[in-house]
């Protein structure tokens, strides 16, 4: 069964960097290279939302509007684990953000990370 456990969150002040990371086990059936990746985040109050996407082989990412120009996502496949670069994080981006694995119509989720965008 595939683990994903996200790390890297805290407490970082408006305008703000921090790298979160996404490492994943259990690829019994299929290579973590065979699975997209995505970043969702949930704000207290609101429904979870897509972050940014990130393709099998990392050679292609998708952004929400929100976080464009500003997150920068990619994979290392050969470590089974995912990267999330956040700069400029503006208090909005404050958080729990979860990492997913989807290969065809399965995906797996981590317990998440909390970020928390305070001055």
């Amino acid at each position: 069964q595939v683990h994903l456990e996200e790390s890297g969150g805290g407490v970082v002040q408006p305008g703000g960097s921090l790298r979160l990371s996404c490492a994943a086990s259990g690829f019994t059936d299929f290579p973590f290279s065979s699975y997209a990746l995505n970043w969702y985040r949930q704000a207290p109050g609101r429904e979870r939302e897509f972050v940014a996407a990130i393709t099998r082989a990392g050679d292609n990412t998708v952004y929400a509007d929100s976080v464009k120009g500003r997150f920068t996502l990619s994979r290392d496949n050969a470590k089974n684990m995912m990267f999330l670069r956040m700069r400029s994080l503006k208090l909005e981006g404050a958080a729990v953000y979860y990492c997913s694995a989807i290969r065809g119509s399965k995906g797996s989720w981590g317990q998440g990370t909390q970020i928390t965008v305070s001055s």
